[in-house]
């Protein structure tokens, strides 16, 4: 079983800054393919960041390029999610996910993960 606990969020001004954590337990942190997802009000779960099933590398959705950035430390079994430029738009529950079933997966869908942290609050002011 997996555990993931996210923090970092908060209240912050349009063009503030924040970065979320999220720590993982499980001693094999570094075989897992990492996401980012967020949920607004009256919204479905949707897509940020996530690492591709092929080479860990990151990708993330169109309204948030140039402005997050998800890393990890595999050392810290930590995965990041710098954010820069909120915007009142960027207000949602962020919630980190994590796969540890292998193969080929689809790294924007929900349903690809197989463990959620609880979330964290992000609520950006105008």
């Amino acid at each position: 079983q997996v555990q993931l606990v996210e923090s970092g969020g908060g209240l912050v001004q349009a063009g503030g800054s924040l970065r979320l954590s999220c720590v993982a337990s499980g001693r094999t942190f570094s075989s897992y393919r990492m996401g980012w997802f967020r949920q607004a009000p009256g919204k479905a779960r949707e897509f940020v960041a996530a690492e591709r099933w092929y080479d860990g590398t990151t990708y993330y959705t169109d309204s948030v390029k140039g402005r997050f950035t998800m890393s990890r430390d595999n050392a810290k079994i930590t995965v990041y999610l710098q954010m820069n430029s909120l915007k009142p738009e960027d207000t949602a529950v962020y919630y980190c996910a994590a796969r540890d079933t292998p193969g080929s997966y689809a790294p924007g869908s929900p349903g690809s993960y197989d463990y959620w942290g609880q979330g964290t609050q992000v609520t950006v002011s105008a």
